[in-house]
């Protein structure tokens, strides 16, 4: 769906008050004539998005078009910067019969020692009553202010393990109890979870060989190991996820590959713990 850049601001060395400010003179500039009916926000949606994952990550937020109406606020860390704050907002709106669907995205530079209190920046954009779900591209800052502060506020905090360097899933678990947790890579599993619980009850007793990218294959290894609650062999490293099941090559699933718009868009429909992927995450 083709989207519409309303109204859009650019600031230096600017202040929260002055964000807020300015934010609400976009909000009046985006009621259109004969948008009396215009859909409003239904989450605030935080992204800590490194530079390098930038263009991904906006990509992925214009592929969620009107699906989630939301504020959505991306702080791009910059320490190596003077300390300082930039931003940049604008209000996207789509059309949909007679009304418009409008979300404000807010993308801020946090400079210099801005990067170590994200919350006291976040904090004030939220929107009142409604969920907040918070999004980390690439491997997160396990053990450090934008983790612990980020986690603190989010409903839900969204997560690629398959963009880490290393697999740290045992620093995930500890905010498991702090907001629910999802994984993108543990989303893109789910056809062949379907594909393998169908093989019940043969599959409790067969040898089973996986080899795959590192967090699909260790995923799918800890999910197979808490469900029947046995040992599985450790996985092999591979470009593509492969299953052998009693030395059979299990064919993959088919059906249509979910984009990575798509993906983000099932998990900001969830709120509730996972049980089953935290069990899969302690057996990974």
């Amino acid at each position: 769906m083709a989207q519409a850049l309303i109204d859009d601001w650019n600031g230096e060395d600017t202040s929260i008050a002055e964000i807020e400010r300015e934010l609400g003179k976009l909000r009046d500039s985006s009621l259109l004539p004969g948008a009396s009916n215009m859909r409003t926000s239904v989450m605030t949606h935080c992204a800590w998005v490194p530079r390098r994952w930038l263009d991904a990550a906006e990509q992925t937020l214009a592929g969620l078009a009107d699906r989630h109406p939301s504020r959505t606020v991306i702080l791009i860390p910059a320490p190596e910067e003077p300390d300082g704050l930039d931003a940049q907002l604008a209000v996207r709106c789509y059309p949909a019969g007679d009304r418009h669907v409008c979300g404000e995205v807010l993308e801020l530079t946090l400079r210099g020692n801005r990067v170590e209190a994200p919350a006291s920046i976040v904090l004030p954009l939220l929107i009142s009553d409604l969920p907040v779900f918070c999004r980390f591209r690439g491997e997160p800052p396990f053990g450090e202010a934008p983790w612990e502060q980020l986690v603190d506020i989010a409903d839900r905090v969204i997560v690629d393990s398959g963009e880490w360097d290393e697999l740290r899933y045992d620093e995930l678990r500890a905010s498991f109890d702090t907001a629910a947790i999802s994984d993108i890579a543990w989303a893109r599993l789910e056809p062949w979870r379907v594909l393998l619980a169908g093989r019940w009850p043969e599959i409790a007793e067969q040898e089973i060989r996986i080899a795959g990218p590192p967090a699909d294959a260790a995923l799918l290894r800890g999910w197979l190991a808490s469900r029947l609650r046995r040992t599985i062999r450790p996985v092999a490293a591979a470009d593509e996820l492969t299953v052998k099941l009693g030395g059979e090559t299990v064919a993959p699933p088919r059906g249509e590959v979910r984009s990575p718009s798509d993906l983000l868009s099932a998990e900001l429909d969830h709120f509730a713990r996972d049980r089953v992927y935290e069990e899969a995450v302690a057996a990974a």
